[in-house]
């Protein structure tokens, strides 16, 4: 008798110390880390999250909630982060982030303005908290950088598109923009100069396209900037990609307008974007674009862009508006500027799906027991309840043994 009760107390401290072991997580264990909250420069709805596991365990997620204070979006999460790793969190479906697999696809948008964010774990313990209501404190909606988390607070991404499931960047490096170059031959396999950007375009000029089209840049530094083997790629259709000739050098705040018959890019009216580059592939701007009025021309307009019926090759914009036109467009960039204002729209039917799940069958016991509630002391109680009973069963059938024994 005293060998069954002594196995019994063994086993519900052992419970007790693996239990607690788990589900203790505390404040900076696990953070959010990275926000893709202006999308890609596939689609402003390809928004990601990123957490990062801080300690050397894995930890296991289940019953864990990220949510914003209206409900949108509020993710419900699965599976295990592993230690001093990364957890990826996909809106809509799993080609949100090209070639790397999400942990768990979820459904809501997020502001495109601030939003906050609150990470809970099983037990509704606030981990974690991001708190922007009026703004976001980076990242870039134009070139699609990501906000990332920085022994100082938050930064800007250095890469478009961010570092998911990698270690954060070095922040966004905002020297370079206006740097003055005095290294004889600027570009070079180390240092290439931003801040060249597309301008204006125009896809859908009056008679036949071919020959009229055309497409601007801008050199928004005050050094001259070498565009050798710089390359332009249109997105949608038949892709070109063009590069431009040695020795083509744009003056500081100048103009360069490329047409069709050389670049040999066909932009096309309905949808399309395009993408420049430098020469070892890194993407310094973008545009997308849908439904091309009828020889009006697309004109960036500080962060946004804005059709206009005034053609400006070569010299500043002026946006002139022919308002029956623009009642028609459709353009993303015009759906992004009015984001602000309402949640970003999500069409997605899909529901959260975790892809990387791990079940463990302790866990599942106490739950089908307990239900939901995972706090450590309730289970140790529930567990001392459940050996005392077995205690007190064992010594009646025993005394009723004995007795039967005796007569």
């Amino acid at each position: 008798m005293k060998k069954i009760l002594f196995l019994f107390l063994i086993i519900t401290f052992l419970f007790f110390a693996y239990f607690a072991k788990a589900q203790t997580v505390k404040q900076s264990d696990i953070v959010i880390n990275e926000i893709a909250w202006m999308g890609t420069i596939v689609s402003f709805n390809n928004e990601w999250i990123e957490l990062k596991n801080n300690v050397d365990q894995n930890i296991n997620l289940d019953g864990w909630t990220l949510r914003a204070p209206d409900g949108v979006p509020e993710v419900k999460l699965t599976g295990i982060i592993s230690a001093n790793s990364f957890y990826l969190m996909e809106r809509t479906d799993d080609d949100t982030v090209l070639n790397i697999t999400a942990d768990l696809i979820y459904k809501g948008a997020l502001g495109n303005k601030s939003e906050d964010l609150w990470l809970y774990d099983n037990n509704n313990n606030l981990i974690d908290e991001i708190n922007y209501i009026e703004e976001w404190p980076a990242g870039d909606n134009t070139t699609k950088q990501t906000m990332e988390k920085s022994s100082t607070g938050w930064q800007t991404s250095k890469d478009i598109g961010g570092t998911p499931r990698t270690q954060n960047s070095a922040g966004i490096i905002t020297d370079i923009i206006n740097l003055t170059s005095n290294i004889q031959n600027p570009i070079s396999d180390i240092d290439y100069l931003a801040g060249v950007i597309f301008n204006e375009i125009l896809p859908s000029p009056d008679g036949t396209d071919d020959g009229k089209e055309w497409i601007e840049l801008y050199n928004t530094n005050n050094s001259e900037v070498d565009l050798s083997g710089w390359t332009i790629k249109d997105k949608e259709g038949s892709v070109t990609n063009y590069s431009l000739p040695q020795n083509t050098k744009m003056p500081a705040y100048g103009y360069l307008t490329l047409k069709r018959p050389d670049t040999k890019i066909t932009l096309n009216n309905t949808i399309d974007g395009l993408i420049l580059s430098w020469p070892d592939g890194k993407v310094i701007d973008f545009i997308n674009y849908e439904n091309a009025p009828s020889n009006q021309s697309y004109n960036k307009t500080g962060a946004n862009w804005q059709w206009s019926a005034s053609l400006t090759p070569g010299v500043k914009n002026i946006v002139v508006q022919n308002n029956a036109v623009q009642k028609g467009t459709n353009s993303s960039q015009a759906r992004e500027k009015d984001l602000p204002k309402i949640k970003k729209s999500d069409n997605s039917k899909e529901v959260n799906v975790g892809l990387a799940t791990i079940n463990q069958p302790i866990n599942q016991e106490v739950r089908q027991l307990v239900g939901k509630n995972t706090n450590p002391w309730f289970l140790f109680i529930v567990a001392l309840l459940i050996t005392i009973a077995s205690v007190i069963t064992v010594l009646f059938i025993k005394f009723k043994l004995s007795k039967y024994v005796r007569t």
